[in-house]
């Protein structure tokens, strides 16, 4: 959709142009996953120079005396930190040397003061309680505006993938511990980015004045060139879907460009794009 639009908006974009930012866009929404499991980890080693200072002090508390860098050195967090395949891409893009030591330590000291990281810290070792105080931790990284501003000048996409990468982070954690390559399995397969993604995006661009024409008799009063651009592309990428896509049903297809219309187009858009691609593919259907 976003592609769709830069090329709406600069005729001069050509499909290859097309073809390879939509390829340029997953390997970075990829990093993006990589960067937020990399600045996790950094966080949690905050806690071992927490705990150092807290056996210094000259008058501990009872909670300092119990404090540990468990927060750190848990089974969860030591397998991604000694997982030579993830911690390779770290240095690969670079990402000691962005200057964020004082966002990370700015992080876990917010973090600290949490309740649940008080009880953890107070609880018995066990591996569930580790994956809980991560996600946990994930959980008020992803409610911090700070945290926020960092992944979206990082990476533009953060807001737009953010479900995506919370999701997939999830499920990295839970899988742990594990040694090798494991990072790949996250990546889309072929089926996601070149038998769907590609295929739609290069349909799409490829054939645009006759979805055009065979979207306009379904707008009644509308007229097609005051419609809100994304609402056109969208409806132009429902109709491509069903076109070259057989097997996905028409109420899936309307379903999904209608939220899609509710989170990037206007008021009224959702309900203007469900009415008239429900005319449309009813047409398509007694064709």
């Amino acid at each position: 959709m976003q592609l769709l639009y830069a090329k709406d908006r600069d005729s001069d974009l050509t499909l290859p142009d097309l073809q390879k930012k939509y390829v340029d866009s997953i390997n970075e929404s990829f990093n993006l996953l990589i960067f937020v499991t990399y600045l996790l980890i950094q966080i949690t080693e905050r806690s071992v120079g927490d705990a150092e200072k807290r056996k210094t002090k000259h008058l501990p508390t009872d909670f300092d005396k119990a404090f540990s860098a468990k927060l750190h050195t848990n089974e969860i967090i030591t397998s991604l930190n000694t997982n030579k395949n993830i911690q390779s891409k770290f240095k690969k893009l670079g990402y000691a040397d962005m200057g964020l030591d004082d966002f990370m330590a700015k992080m876990y000291q917010g973090f600290s003061k949490t309740e649940p990281y008080r009880d953890y810290i107070l609880a018995a070792e066990t591996k569930e309680r580790d994956l809980e105080i991560l996600l946990e931790l994930f959980r008020y990284l992803r409610s911090n505006e700070y945290f926020n501003e960092i992944c979206d000048d990082k990476y533009l996409h953060w807001f737009d993938e953010k479900s995506l990468v919370v999701g997939t982070l999830k499920k990295i954690l839970k899988a742990q511990p594990i040694e090798g390559p494991f990072i790949e399995q996250y990546f889309p397969d072929d089926d996601t980015i070149k038998e769907y993604g590609e295929k739609l995006l290069t349909h799409v661009a490829g054939t645009d004045e006759k979805l055009t024409e065979s979207i306009i008799p379904f707008l009644e009063n509308w007229d097609s060139e005051r419609l809100a651009v994304i609402d056109m592309i969208l409806m132009k990428m429902a109709l491509s879907e069903q076109e070259i896509f057989e097997s996905i049903p028409s109420t899936v297809t309307i379903n999904e460009y209608v939220e899609v219309a509710k989170a990037y187009s206007t008021d009224k858009s959702k309900e203007f794009v469900n009415g008239v691609l429900d005319k449309l593919f009813k047409q398509l259907a007694e064709k």
